[in-house]
């Protein structure tokens, strides 16, 4: 297992009120393999993404990734995690507008560069923007590309340092239903191809369909 989580419960404190989202859940992410969450809308599979990925702090239990508690680090090691062994696509693109294609791609793996991988990088951004169609858009800006268009760009950024896991937050959200197959038979592909582990998060059963297990995500529990 890359990915394991250990007795994991999340409590929001609001106005002297505590919601328990979720209650103990137990959860191991093989490699090269998807897992597919699903549940209704409110049930917390967006809490549970959140503290797989580093994004969010549990109130109680562990997330290993490999051998180490990802809670454990500091911030600038957890979000050196975040960047290098996690991929991130959200419903919403959150492509920067003011950027190109091209240069949302590369924004990830800035982070960490100098000059002598710059070459490297753009290449690599150029072959998986190749790899989704969208080459030849590579100059374009966000406001002149389509959602499905958009999102596949998210995609290739998520994908730009290649992770090891991508966590993917109701990826189709935003699509019509034939854009939404679309991009979700993309994301199986590429996690075929580069031997990734995903986790998404949907409460479409049918697009879950395409993982090699589903799991369901009921009143803080996880059948």
């Amino acid at each position: 297992m890359i990915l394991r989580a250990e007795n994991i419960h999340k409590v929001y404190n609001n106005a002297g009120k505590s919601l328990h989202v979720l209650k103990g859940i137990n959860l191991d992410i093989p490699e090269a393999k998807m897992i597919a969450i699903v549940g209704p809308s409110g049930s917390g599979k967006s809490t549970l993404l959140n503290l797989l990925g580093g994004l969010d702090e549990p109130t109680e239990g562990r997330v290993i990734l490999e051998d180490f508690d990802i809670y454990k680090l500091s911030d600038f090691e957890l979000s050196q995690v975040r960047n290098k062994r996690f991929g991130f696509v959200f419903q919403f693109y959150h492509l920067l507008a003011e950027f190109t294609v091209l240069e949302n791609v590369l924004l990830p793996a800035m982070v960490n560069s100098d000059n002598k991988n710059l070459k490297e990088i753009r290449l690599r951004a150029e072959e998986l923007l190749d790899k989704v169609g969208l080459k030849d858009k590579k100059r374009c800006f966000p406001n002149q590309l389509s959602g499905g268009e958009q999102q596949r760009v998210a995609i290739c950024r998520s994908l730009i340092n290649t992770p090891k896991i991508l966590f993917c937050d109701e990826p189709t959200g935003n699509l019509d239903s034939q854009t939404a197959k679309e991009v979700i038979f993309l994301i199986k592909d590429l996690q075929i191809k580069n031997n990734m582990s995903v986790v998404l998060v949907t409460h479409n059963q049918e697009l879950a369909g395409i993982a090699d297990e589903i799991l369901y995500l009921r009143d803080g529990f996880l059948h």
